[in-house]
């Protein structure tokens, strides 16, 4: 099986750190030489540079695609949320593609579990991450503690891997921020704390 993969260096040593199994070859995007026709292709700088493989039509086309639902995607775009610390999960959130091209046997063959999840903006886990990301960022702005006191008690009170600041520098505070803003559309309980917008945005201005 051939697969072309389009990452950023960070993404790509995650993807190639999965077991991938010796029947399978991965072309790397602006590295190797690409195939005229592959598998399945994997676009995980999708919502950051925009679509890299939109002449594919034909072929089932991972996208990372976590705020973008498939009501805008082509129709052989299968949405995955491969952001940081999402990708090196057990499980991988998927949601199928508008016109229902099969694309189980790609991740079988990848030895890759998922889970169907529903077509929304953040599908579950980023969404209710950036839920807990928000509500610290609205104790911390109101001084309730510091940042890093606020890691430590999450992480011992409920047992989570990371603390939210740290799990917010992981993701990127920029795709919390933009993430809240999509759901903030539907429901004001996601508007993003001041604090969080204050911080993303000064990283947006920054040269």
């Amino acid at each position: 099986m051939r697969i072309v993969l389009n990452a950023s260096p960070q993404q790509t040593a995650v993807f190639l750190s999965r077991t991938i199994p010796d029947t399978v070859t991965i072309y790397r995007k602006g590295i190797d030489t690409l195939p005229d026709q592959a598998d399945a292709w994997f676009d995980l700088c999708f919502e950051t540079e925009g679509a890299a493989f939109p002449e594919i039509t034909t072929a089932p086309v991972f996208v990372n695609a976590v705020l973008t639902t498939t009501d805008t995607l082509a129709d052989n775009y299968i949405r995955i949320n491969a952001w940081n610390d999402f990708l090196e999960r057990a499980v991988l959130e998927v949601v199928p593609p508008k016109n229902k091209m099969p694309f189980e046997q790609i991740l079988a063959t990848l030895g890759w579990n998922y889970q169907i999840v529903p077509d929304v903006p953040g599908m579950i886990a980023a969404r209710v991450i950036a839920m807990i990301i928000n509500e610290a960022y609205f104790a911390w702005g109101d001084e309730v503690s510091t940042k890093q006191d606020i890691d430590t008690a999450m992480k011992l009170g409920t047992n989570y891997p990371h603390g939210p600041f740290e799990w917010c520098d992981i993701i990127g505070v920029q795709s919390i921020y933009h993430l809240l803003q999509v759901l903030a559309k539907e429901d004001d309980r996601y508007t993003p704390a001041p604090a969080l917008t204050a911080e993303a945005l000064s990283k947006t201005n920054t040269p």
